[in-house]
């Protein structure tokens, strides 16, 4: 017993659907199963989830607003010999999240406690790979500023002879169509919303075009959108 009771924990960063709730591996059911606590950004997205696949679990909050002692407490547990599973509401953690944080906290501190990826779902990945561009390398950008250090990303997103993609909120989408038609103008833009949802849906032209075509919808802007600017 008392060789167990030295063992570190392991923290699991288990990759979650980004909409259709099927788009989960074997494996990472298996582990949110095994698990004794599931770190996730809201309890009640998480939950619907975990009651899918019957997974029983104590859900604990982990996101941008954790602070630092909050990180230090989940250290602790991984320390205490505890099996954790970190998740986002949609996607692979760690992109365009705060699980980075966490992540860096334990391989500063602790080198015992294992760190092991759960890979699968993720929305840029699934946007590339339907959108036609070729993408044998890109420059990701995560979600852009709101305001500080914007204009600047724009400009270099226009000078860029990669694939550039971003994630942009459904309040801001019409803001970045605007932009890139001052700095790509004539470039072709993929846009990717709802994806593996219902109304998955994917646009393509200059920003010009996507912006018209949005503008002239009724309905509100809805999802998350995944902005593919092709290169020059």
């Amino acid at each position: 017993m008392l060789l167990f009771s030295n063992m570190k924990g392991i923290l699991y960063i288990v990759a979650t659907p980004i909409g259709n709730l099927e788009d989960i591996t074997f494996r990472a059911v298996r582990i949110l199963k095994e698990v004794d606590i599931v770190l996730c950004e809201d309890t009640r997205v998480s939950a619907k989830l975990l009651a899918k696949y019957e997974i029983k679990k104590s859900l604990r909050r982990f996101d941008a607003h954790s602070s630092e002692s909050g990180r230090q407490a989940i250290v602790e547990l991984l320390r205490e010999g505890k099996k954790i599973a970190l998740v986002t509401d949609a996607g692979t953690p760690g992109i365009s999240d705060p699980a980075s944080l966490l992540v860096e906290d334990i391989r500063r501190e602790e080198n015992e406690i294992k760190i092991i990826p759960i890979p699968g779902a993720s929305a840029l990945t699934a946007a590339l790979s339907a959108s036609g561009v070729p993408a044998s390398d890109f420059l990701f950008l995560g979600f852009l500023p709101h305001k500080k250090g914007r204009q600047t990303l724009m400009k270099e997103i226009g000078k860029s002879e990669h694939v550039v993609v971003f994630y942009e909120s459904p309040h801001r989408i019409l803001k970045a169509l605007a932009e890139l038609a001052l700095v790509v103008p004539e470039r072709k833009i993929t846009i990717a919303r709802e994806l593996t949802k219902i109304y998955e849906e994917y646009l393509a032209g200059t920003p010009q075009e996507m912006a018209k075509i949005l503008t002239e919808r009724s309905e509100k802007q809805k999802g998350e959108f995944v902005v593919i600017v092709s290169p020059k």
